[in-house]
């Protein structure tokens, strides 16, 4: 697949949604192309592979009346926000919802880096220094259905301010503004931070994303432990080439690979099964 081939394949929506006070943002599609966004292809077998993994998803958030999903991983470059950001777009294509993807690993916010963003605000700032939310809402130009939230100025004490009577409050109003509306988070690592922790309990439920060939059985346990409070619906295998402090040059291959389909339903099949092959061992090395 090349750049010019995903510029001709970002689809153009049968039932446009129209943004009054959301401002549109232009995306360059070679941005997308390198940043490895391929869930606006139409055709392609990790395209697919994110299609089964929204079905798995979205079955589950159904019959639980679920709206909240954290997106995390134990480790730091283990492709939790590359996927992320294919899931969200994958969740929009579905015309009976809207998307919110928020960027809420205020330690390092990176998610509008993947649509080659340079927001002037985010939500840090709507935490910090009260900047209206209609301010710092972006629809990335030629997406329906989907818009984001960036991260904004990095914090220090982001702990803290993800647990904020500000943030509960907020997380609330985008949970019940639109009925129809599916609200991402992109979180911090698991392990590398008390973020995740603290903010675990105001979303519905959490997938987690492991690296393949790099997580530990012990930090995915661990992980799994921290989250116990919080349905997990599932984890995604993932492999990661971290080249910086961003993920955004994280390849995907094992379940998600460009010959691997059958191994990505696989995947979606396994959404609850790898949990419990990880609490069984656990439960094992207890008795």
């Amino acid at each position: 697949m090349t750049s010019t081939s995903l510029a001709h394949t970002i689809p153009v929506s049968a039932e446009r949604v129209r943004y009054s006070s959301t401002r549109t943002e232009p995306v360059s599609p070679q941005v997308l192309y390198q940043k490895r966004v391929i869930a606006l292809t139409e055709s392609s077998a990790p395209a697919d592979a994110y299609r089964i993994l929204r079905t798995q998803i979205l079955q589950r958030l159904r019959e639980n009346n679920w709206s909240t999903l954290a997106v995390t991983s134990a480790g730091s470059c283990e492709g939790k926000t590359l996927t992320a950001v294919n899931l969200a777009i994958s969740l929009a294509k579905e015309v009976t919802y809207t998307v919110l993807l928020v960027d809420a690993n205020l330690r390092q916010p990176s998610v509008h880096e993947f649509f080659g963003l340079t927001p002037e605000f985010g939500l840090s700032d709507y935490l910090v220094n009260d900047v209206p939310l209609a301010k710092l809402l972006i629809n990335p130009a030629g997406l329906d259905r989907f818009v984001i939230l960036p991260g904004g100025t990095a914090l220090p004490n982001s702990s803290e301010m993800l647990n904020s009577p500000k943030m509960t409050r907020l997380v609330e109003e985008l949970k019940t503004r639109y009925p129809s509306r599916i609200v991402l988070f992109d979180l911090p690592p698991l392990l590398s931070s008390a973020d995740t922790l603290a903010f675990s309990p105001y979303v519905d439920a959490a997938l987690l994303v492991i690296e393949e060939g790099k997580t530990q059985t012990q930090d995915a346990r661990h992980a799994l432990e921290l989250l116990q409070k919080t349905p997990v619906i599932g984890t995604v295998l993932n492999k990661s080439r971290c080249t910086g402090k961003t993920e955004s040059n994280s390849k995907i291959s094992a379940a998600l690979s460009n010959t691997a389909l059958s191994r990505a339903k696989t995947l979606a099949n396994s959404v609850t099964g790898h949990i419990r092959r990880l609490k069984n061992r656990l439960r094992a090395k207890r008795t």
